[in-house]
């Protein structure tokens, strides 16, 4: 018994998210090249985000581990992210996972309010 309750101990561990996700809708652009290695740009929507990233809508297919250029067009502020995942399929184009190459607590135009977020950022951009 003591044996399950460690492996689940383990795998809640290595699940565990590093900040706090919010369901948030904001456009942004993306650039990057698609999976026919053509370059694009688009505008495309965000469905949940966090200090570390975010799920997208992207109407051009990408690889999983292509890299991205986001711009927030409302600051300008730019972010370089990987794809870490790739979704279903949906009306608009298919959900896709990005993380950024450094925390980026306020890109989204939100202020995160948990203190363990901003510390995992900054533990985070030390390391």
């Amino acid at each position: 018994m003591s044996d399950v309750t460690s492996q689940t101990r383990d795998v809640t561990s290595q699940t565990r998210r590093r900040s706090g996700r919010v369901f948030h809708r904001v456009r942004i652009q993306a650039e990057g090249k698609a999976h026919n290695r053509k370059k694009f740009k688009e505008t495309c929507e965000t469905v949940v985000v966090n200090v570390h990233g975010g799920l997208l809508v992207l109407k051009n297919e990408v690889l999983n581990g292509e890299m991205l250029m986001l711009t927030n067009p409302l600051t300008q502020e730019e972010q370089e992210c990987r794809v870490v995942y790739l979704g279903d399929l949906v009306e608009k184009g298919q959900r896709v996972g990005i993380e950024f190459l450094t925390p980026a607590p306020r890109f989204w135009g939100l202020e995160f309010g948990d203190d363990q977020d901003r510390r995992q950022a900054s533990a985070d951009t030390v390391q």
